[in-house]
């Protein structure tokens, strides 16, 4: 069976304005559990993305706006490209998303590292033998005093 973007892409996408605040896409990437948002202009071509990486390097610098941070040359990939071709592109250029654009450059998803581990899963479930799956537990990391830390 061939893996195409579009069986695995997230669609439709949260998107952002460059004119719009950083703040503001802090409090949407931590509401929506996001660490990509693509930046779209106001006819929805792609013109940029902002990461939680972007929002990280900004704090301290007095940025205010998406504009200042976003990263403006990005790689996309359509949504007939091979599945496999786009996660080596994700592997060799150490990119956490690559947004899904039509042939016009309009936004139409978003393939990130987490749709590949939820392919992974699909495809290698099935495979595990039954009873198996054990469900993880999720660490609570404290200080050295024993008080919980802030994640």
């Amino acid at each position: 069976m061939t893996v195409l973007v579009k069986h695995i892409m997230s669609s439709p996408v949260v998107t952002f304005f460059a004119e719009q605040t950083l703040p503001l896409a802090e409090d949407v990437m931590r509401l929506k559990h996001l660490r990509h948002l693509p930046v779209i202009d106001e006819h929805g071509l792609l013109v940029g993305v902002v990461s939680h990486r972007d929002l990280l390097r900004a704090a301290g610098t007095g940025a205010t706006y998406v504009a200042e941070v976003m990263t403006l040359d990005v790689w996309t990939v359509h949504a007939d490209t091979l599945a496999s071709a786009a996660a080596r592109t994700l592997l060799d250029h150490h990119y956490g998303c690559l947004p899904v654009v039509d042939g016009r450059g309009f936004l139409v998803g978003i393939v990130t590292e987490r749709d590949f581990l939820q392919l992974a899963l699909r495809t290698l479930g099935p495979h595990d033998p039954e009873g198996t799956w054990v469900p993880t537990k999720r660490l609570r990391h404290r200080t050295a005093a024993g008080d919980p830390l802030e994640s």
